[in-house]
């Protein structure tokens, strides 16, 4: 698939936003393969905030995606066009926003903010789990956790391994490295579960 430039990325994206129609957002690899889909929220010179929406219809968090690492959006595709069949019958059958974003977002305004450092500070003043991708491992690996320190340079986050829950491990991320941020849904729930359960960060 062709790479969009930097400029039509943004057009499409202002564009989606304000007629609030649902994008591809590719933003993993250049084949198009994986990528992100949800409702455009807000835009800053770096990131787009996005109401995520997974498979089934349903939202599953807000997702934050630098810029410079999209490689193209789409819209009106017939992989969006089940999607938005999907949500309706999500509406429909009351599991639509299982996370309650949509009375969250009526008293949170994100418009003219630093997306990135907004939704930092939310997390680690209310102590809630994440999702970060680097530029390092993205496609291969994220990281879930708690932020232990929020500096303006740099972050220290307490994650666990899915895979190996005998401890939690300490990272410390530059925020220039961030390349994508998870919050306030589905992978950030389950997180907070395993946090409590297994590891007693209540």
């Amino acid at each position: 698939m062709e790479t969009m430039t930097q400029t039509d990325i943004r057009a499409q994206l202002a564009a989606s936003k304000q007629m609030g129609t649902l994008v591809e957002v590719h933003d993993f690899d250049p084949a198009g393969d994986t990528f992100d889909v949800g409702f455009v929220l807000a835009m800053d010179e770096l990131f787009v905030l996005l109401l995520g929406i997974d498979w089934d219809g349903k939202i599953n968090g807000l997702t934050a995606i630098r810029l410079s690492s999209i490689h193209r959006v789409r819209s009106q595709t017939d992989y969006l066009t089940t999607v938005s069949l999907k949500c309706k019958v999500a509406q429909e059958n009351g599991y639509f926003d299982l996370w309650k974003l949509q009375d969250y977002l009526h008293s949170h305004d994100y418009q003219g903010k630093n997306l990135l450092r907004t939704l930092l500070e939310d997390s680690y003043q209310n102590d809630l789990p994440l999702v970060i991708g680097t530029k390092k491992y993205k496609g291969s690996d994220d990281f879930i956790g708690v932020i232990a320190d929020l500096g303006t340079i740099k972050l220290t986050l307490h994650y666990f391994n899915s895979h190996d829950l005998s401890s939690l491990w300490e990272y410390e991320i530059l925020l220039a490295q961030i390349d994508y941020l998870r919050v306030r849904g589905t992978q950030t729930a389950t997180a907070r579960k395993i946090l409590d359960q297994v590891f007693h960060e209540e």
